[in-house]
């Protein structure tokens, strides 16, 4: 799943720069939470990428899937009058540091870019602050996915669910033949994931935007939120014992290897598919969560830029413009798992799950259901989401009744707001 760029160090000028910052064109240290298999491959791109344009890389990795140690990590930086060239963030935290003054403008790239044309508004509410470019969009994931071991559905005659029904019919055989139904990793952001495409299998996209967007009080409490918690309890029963604590990507391996049968992860699930030499279609499957089909909930790593000299600026820009070139979004993304950012890119180069999920993306796009994942930060400011969290994890972990957890989700948030 995600990175950070920080202290400059001397290196020779990229070709492509200009001749006044050919003798002082600094490297980039990148700071990010991207440290499973697949997601390393992916960031290795973008390195050999900038290193072409004769621009350093110094790794600084923070593990942790959801981000939140990497977070940690940088507000200490910058408290500490050391902040990065650039950051990984997600959704509202990228707004939040934008608001503290600190991030830098790349609207001369951008312009030269076309980037306002070829990058979806939905992503660009996450790129932009006050009308300035401030961030670069790496990829755009999606949340509401099913990930299926293909080799073991087939030996128990089970066929890709359609309806919520099929898909709690299709985990239940599975259960009775001994193998595990759901590979679940204990975490709250991984329980909030699963939530994401609960929550859509009830009510749609407008149900999802009453809820998580306009965070109202009566949708958060009512009876649809109600069934949305009775069918995370559901799934609660086709996870093995273990599960608490487990890492996201060795929730994925069990799929893999043949261990578990589904996973509800986001598509940097499928990075861990495709670094284990397994093919869609023959050897997994990937599907929407069932009843949540013609929807994206989406999330999309970016690079933040901050404030820097203009010492700096010449590899910052190089950076940014490196990210947003075509050929990178299409040598990362077919590693990572996820799609291109921009939607000028062919998908010739991806696989089945990839032309698909970009499909999906511009067809979500143009109707209007392309929307920014709870779970991921996308849909509301991050205490919001930590309280949603709370609630969603609380109710898996069979803290509350269907019931209860509608109300405490509905109060948490409320409390959230007028922290």
């Amino acid at each position: 799943m995600r990175g950070l760029i920080g202290r400059s160090l001397t290196a020779a000028a990229a070709l492509a720069m200009s001749t006044a910052f050919a003798h002082a064109a600094p490297n980039v240290e990148v700071l990010h939470w991207w440290t499973s298999g697949s997601e390393a491959a992916a960031l290795n791109v973008l390195k050999q990428d900038l290193q072409k344009e004769g621009i350093g890389w110094k790794d600084m990795p923070i593990a942790g899937g959801g981000g939140g140690n990497a977070m940690t990590v940088l507000r200490a930086r910058v408290t500490s009058g050391n902040p990065p060239t650039a950051a990984q963030m997600l959704g509202y935290d990228i707004l939040d540091w934008a608001k503290l003054g600190v991030l830098g403008n790349l609207n001369n790239v951008a312009e030269a870019g076309n980037w306002d044309k070829v990058v979806p508004k939905a992503i660009q509410k996450f790129s932009k602050y006050d009308g300035h470019w401030i961030a670069v969009p790496v990829d755009v994931h999606s949340t509401n996915w099913v990930w299926g071991n293909k080799h073991l559905l087939d030996s128990l005659g089970i066929a890709q669910p359609k309806t919520w029904d099929e898909f709690i019919a299709a985990m239940a055989k599975v259960k009775a033949s001994g193998k595990i139904a759901l590979a679940m990793g204990g975490q709250p952001w991984q329980e909030a994931t699963a939530f994401d495409g609960v929550v859509l299998s009830v009510g749609g996209p407008d149900f999802y935007k009453k809820a998580f967007y306009d965070l109202d009080q009566a949708t958060l409490s009512g009876p649809q939120m109600v069934e949305a918690f009775k069918r995370l309890e559901q799934l609660r029963g086709f996870v093995d014992p273990n599960f608490s604590g487990r890492d996201w990507n060795l929730a994925t391996a069990m799929v893999i290897n043949g261990k578990a049968a589904f996973q509800m992860m986001g598509d940097w699930a499928k990075g861990e598919f495709l670094h284990a030499d397994k093919k869609p279609m023959v050897d997994f499957e990937c599907f929407r969560t069932p009843g949540s089909q013609g929807v994206v909930t989406f999330n999309s790593d970016q690079f933040v830029m901050f404030k820097v000299g203009k010492d700096k600026q010449a590899s910052q820009d190089a950076m940014a413009k490196a990210v947003m070139s075509k050929s990178f979004q299409v040598a990362f993304n077919t590693v990572k798992g996820s799609v291109p950012a921009r939607t000028d890119v062919a998908d010739t180069q991806f696989d089945a799950c990839g032309k698909m999920a970009m499909a999906q993306l511009k067809s979500a796009d143009e109707h209007g259901t392309l929307l920014g994942s709870m779970a991921q930060g996308h849909a509301a400011p991050a205490a919001v989401k930590n309280a949603e969290y709370d609630v969603v994890s609380a109710a898996f972990n069979g803290q509350y009744t269907p019931e209860q957890a509608a109300k405490e989700l509905a109060k948490a948030i409320k409390l959230a707001q007028q922290s």
